[in-house]
């Protein structure tokens, strides 16, 4: 089991900065993937980012540029930095992780953390 606790989220003017954050505990050793996702309201939920155990990162085209991913193994915390915000990344945040133990493959999600931005 894998347990997944999002914060940083809150309300920001567009042109504004947050950073997310993803702290993981519980099975962490067998996490290979890590990544963000968000769900605006009345929208399907959609990947943001994602970052491989070597640091291999993939980013959506509507974010590329303006977030950024990123890891520290030692503090077992996920973070996406968000730059340049726009009203269209008004959405709840979600981490997401991908583990792998005993031959089979889990993925757990975090409860979100919401992020507001206003033009």
């Amino acid at each position: 089991q894998v347990q997944l606790v999002e914060s940083g989220g809150g309300f920001v003017q567009a042109g504004g900065s947050l950073r997310l954050s993803c702290a993981a505990s519980g099975d962490i050793f067998s996490i290979y993937s890590m990544g963000w996702y968000r769900q605006a309201p009345g929208e399907q939920r959609e990947l943001v980012a994602t970052i491989t155990r070597d640091g291999s990162t993939n980013y959506a085209d509507s974010v590329k540029g303006r977030f950024t991913i990123s890891r520290d193994n030692a503090k077992n915390t996920m973070y996406l930095q968000m730059n340049s915000l726009k009203p269209e990344d008004t959405a709840v945040y979600y981490c997401k992780v991908h583990s792998s133990m005993r031959g089979f493959e889990y993925a757990y999600w975090g409860r979100g953390t919401q992020v507001t931005v206003s033009s």
